[in-house]
């Protein structure tokens, strides 16, 4: 039996792909899945790294139920990445795969 299920995306997700990098500081991974809760967002996976104080970070989350527009949801990002420090960027997953395939 495989206990690692593999989860293949429903025909209702409108998957997103958040990354998120900068400086390490208290209160980043709190600051962005609290603009994304607000807005009714999923987190679908998430994916985090310190190296010697750099944070990185990759979510997949699924905008069907947000409250907001992508266009508007990336601003709230991007105001909230200048208010804590870090570059926030959200793609849909179909753009992500295309700009970042080897």
């Amino acid at each position: 039996m495989n206990q690692w299920k593999v989860q293949h995306p429903q025909p209702e997700q409108q998957r997103v792909i958040v990354t998120v990098v900068g400086q390490d500081r208290v209160g980043i991974i709190a600051g962005v899945s609290g603009i994304l809760a607000a807005q009714g967002v999923n987190i679908l996976d998430i994916s985090q790294t310190i190296l010697q104080d750099f944070f990185t970070m990759i979510m997949v989350v699924d905008i069907a139920h947000c409250k907001v527009s992508l266009q508007e949801l990336q601003l709230l990002l991007k105001d909230k990445g200048e208010e804590i420090g870090v570059s926030i960027n959200a793609q849909h997953e179909d753009v992500f795969k295309y700009m970042h395939r080897i």
